[in-house]
């Protein structure tokens, strides 16, 4: 099985496509059914590259540090959407991952007769 590639403009087609809200109603099953494997993935993925260690630590505790409310709530608000793109980021790859996966098992199991 070839390793899909896409160009920009399909994946921006795609991400439109996104936007209709029961597409994602049978992912969201899928999704909530793996969420226990899948958060350990991602947890793992995220560890192994390097996104939670010590400078991630010093900056989580220099943000709750620091003196000035405002400032403190800003520097806060800056991790913690720094985390959530990065979640994003990995997510996605293990989302790709996990489609072309299932897609390959598929396709093996209707060569061997299956009913995929």
């Amino acid at each position: 099985m070839s390793q899909e590639r896409y160009t920009a403009e399909e994946v921006d087609a795609a991400v439109a496509a996104l936007s209709d809200p029961e597409r994602l109603g049978h992912a969201q099953e899928i999704v909530t059914h793996a969420a226990p494997g899948l958060q350990a993935v991602l947890g793992n993925a995220l560890a192994q590259g390097g996104w939670f260690d010590q400078a991630h630590e010093a900056q989580l505790a220099s943000a709750a540090g620091t003196e000035d409310p405002g400032e403190r709530a800003a520097a806060i608000q800056a991790l913690v959407e720094e985390e959530t793109r990065l979640g994003m980021l990995v997510g996605v790859s293990v989302g790709f991952e996990l489609a072309r996966e299932l897609a390959a098992r598929r396709h093996d199991s209707e060569a061997a007769g299956g009913e995929g």
